[in-house]
């Protein structure tokens, strides 16, 4: 049984829609614990399940690799098999990302290498292309430059909105992320095949 921590920031939709599948009796991984930066609504799906908490408030470190240690020291209590990053709004820093590499897994609202960073749903609207996309990646030292475990195509609509477009987004994220924990999961995706660094962060 392949056991996740899922790190988030805020609502935890992600992290709603993986708990509901891990919660299946056959489903072949489950969530052991689940890690904010800030006290995240999301923790309350985290409740609801019966999942323990852990909050690393970013704010409370003087720097970035403060709070990177500190997250690292804590879930190393918990051994988790892989990280799931579900809306962790927190780049990492490099030790953290050397040490837990390469079972850190992301999702991204765009095809990647199209439309990286922060902003991928407001910089594909603001592109003009007529298609998006959802990834999942493995974590590297880059941002969003990981290797691609997943990816599928989004049509873009006329008259789509950040929101509207994120909206239809979200669901293939989900459907994508599943899978991806089921393949780890059952030895279908070897995560060892591509270790990525933290070196050029």
């Amino acid at each position: 049984m392949l056991t996740l921590a899922v790190l988030i920031s805020g609502a935890g939709s992600n992290l709603r829609a993986l708990l509901e599948a891990t919660h299946e009796a056959d489903f072949p991984a489950r969530v052991i614990v689940v890690g904010a930066d800030r006290q995240a609504d999301g923790f309350a799906h985290a409740e609801a399940f019966g999942i323990p908490t852990l909050l690393v408030p970013f704010h409370d470190f003087e720097s970035r690799e403060e709070w990177g240690a500190e997250l690292h020291a804590q879930l190393s209590v918990w051994q988790p098999d892989l990280l799931v990053l579900s809306g962790l709004m927190r780049l990492l820093p490099a030790p953290f990302v050397d040490a837990w590499a390469p079972r850190i897994i992301n999702t991204h609202p765009a095809y990647l290498p199209e439309f990286p960073g922060a902003h991928g749903v407001r910089d594909a609207l603001a592109a003009g292309v007529d298609q998006t996309g959802a990834s999942v990646i493995v974590v590297d030292g880059g941002v969003d430059t990981g290797p691609i475990l997943a990816q599928e195509r989004v049509a873009v609509l006329p008259g789509d909105t950040e929101h509207t477009l994120h909206d239809r987004i979200k669901p293939v994220e989900r459907r994508l992320l599943i899978d991806v924990v089921r393949r780890i999961a059952q030895g279908d995706l070897d995560l060892s095949a591509a270790a990525p660094t933290a070196s050029s962060r």
